[in-house]
């Protein structure tokens, strides 16, 4: 079976979890687990800020980062395709008691004239504008990298009007390994980031979050609110500092194999729209006169070959460390072999 539905799906290698065996732990509640001190400092450093908070995924970074950076009522300006307002299960607003204005960019990507234009005027009928949340790389705009300048653009938009900004870090790495440019330098001008431990970067658990010390210490206390806080969670910690010395360069294979894939489905039959291919992620439409995603998908399946359908007529496939060359022919072997067997019986 090779899994293209998500680079979530990795699993941990033997030697990420021989890391665990060897791992000083304490109590991390009380600031005595040593593996994850370390974690938090390596990734504070790493995004260039003062401090950092271990977590146990990226959603719960999110957030953490949005009811440290908001009251309820407020409103927070987001992309309309971003994790944030379509994965997290109404958490904002359940957790935060806040609305998002939802903002249409480009393949995840907006400006930061759109942010001037959906900041509300000071009105006491009107929620206050308060974050302003980007999301490196972006997920559903096909793992697009911002541009540096617009994405600094946002921030300084944002800052230059009195807001906070975040940034949804999940594949930052993703995005610091295409472009050349050190995570510090994208999370420049944005007051909370994070990075996700459990997609490219194959670990089973865990997420960084990070910002001022004061910002830190806030979220430390809603973690420990919503029962995020842990014990010995050095056992995690190490397989995530694994992940960093020994997943991240590699990040360009799986960059690699995604290119490779959109160009040979390119040219298949009843593929159409297929979306700029920038980090490990290919998004394309199928024809009007093609099978529907999920027939698609389960036709695949068959096969051993997973993929995702995300919507009607949308695919997604994610290449990661668990999938090599080998598994990017076999899956394009099997869409040109069912994509053709529609184009003969019709």
């Amino acid at each position: 079976m090779f899994d293209f539905y998500s680079d979530t799906k990795t699993k941990p290698t033997m030697a990420m979890r021989e890391a665990t065996l060897s791992a000083v732990v304490g109590d991390e509640q009380k600031d005595e687990d040593p593996t994850t001190l370390e974690l938090c400092e390596r990734v504070a450093a790493l995004l260039g800020k003062e401090a950092a908070v271990f977590l146990l995924s990226g959603t719960m970074c999110n957030e953490i980062a949005i009811r440290v950076h908001t009251n309820p009522g407020d409103e927070v300006i987001c992309e309309r395709t971003c994790h944030l307002v379509n994965y997290e299960a109404g958490g904002p607003a359940a957790i935060s008691g806040i609305m998002i204005h939802a903002i249409d960019g480009e393949n995840g990507i907006f400006e930061p004239a759109q942010v001037s234009g959906a900041i509300r005027p000071n009105s006491r009928y009107m929620p206050v504008s308060r974050l302003v949340c980007v999301e490196q790389t972006a997920n559903l705009g096909g793992g697009a990298v911002w541009p540096q300048v617009k994405i600094r653009g946002v921030a300084l938009a944002a800052k230059d009007a009195g807001l906070a900004t975040h940034m949804d870090g999940a594949r930052l790495m993703n995005a610091a390994v295409k472009s050349g440019i050190p995570a510090a330098s994208w999370t420049e001008g944005y007051d909370s980031c994070w990075i996700d431990f459990t997609k490219g970067l194959g670990a089973p658990v865990g997420a960084v979050l990070a910002g001022s010390a004061e910002f830190i210490g806030q979220a430390w206390r809603i973690k420990q609110q919503i029962g995020g806080s842990m014990r010995q969670s050095g056992i995690i910690a190490a397989m995530c500092l694994y992940a960093l010395d020994h997943n991240v360069d590699r990040l360009a294979d799986d960059h690699d194999l995604a290119a490779l894939i959109a160009a040979r489905i390119s040219a298949l039959d009843h593929i159409v729209n297929v979306l700029p291919v920038d980090t490990n992620i290919v998004i394309f439409d199928l024809s009007e006169d093609a099978p529907d995603a999920a027939s698609l998908v389960a036709s695949l399946e068959g096969d051993g070959i997973l993929i995702g359908a995300f919507g009607e007529r949308r695919i997604r496939i994610v290449t990661h460390l668990d999938v090599d060359p080998t598994a990017g022919d076999a899956l394009c072997q099997s869409l040109e072999k069912h994509l053709s067997a529609y184009s003969q019986n019709r």
